[in-house]
């Protein structure tokens, strides 16, 4: 199993908060967490359980939208959060587990 920690949009070239809509934010959070999966030899396919957590759950089908071209069936199980803030004013953190081929 490989726990994968909160990630926000933030850009890794940058080290700064990409700006854009929920959609964009979502797009780069889940970038880098494909980054810390192909890292681990894990794909989005590997992901069994997501956490999203959301400043404002009015953004939940954009956040849907883009998130749903990330996975396929059988999808993992997914918990999504109202916050009231997240780091440096991200408007989206999503974490993961994955479970790996048994070595």
């Amino acid at each position: 199993m490989v726990f994968l920690s909160g990630q926000t949009p933030i850009d890794g070239s940058t080290g700064q908060l990409v700006g854009g809509d929920i959609k964009d934010q979502v797009r780069q959070s889940l970038s880098n967490l494909a980054a810390v999966l192909a890292a681990a030899e894990l794909s989005f396919d590997d992901v069994v359980k997501c956490n999203v957590f959301l400043v404002d759950m009015a953004d939940f089908a954009a956040m849907n939208e883009v998130y749903a071209m990330h996975f396929r069936a059988p999808f993992p199980a997914r918990t999504t959060i109202g916050v009231a803030s997240l780091p440096l004013g991200a408007r989206v953190e999503i974490e993961m587990i994955a479970i790996g081929p048994t070595k």
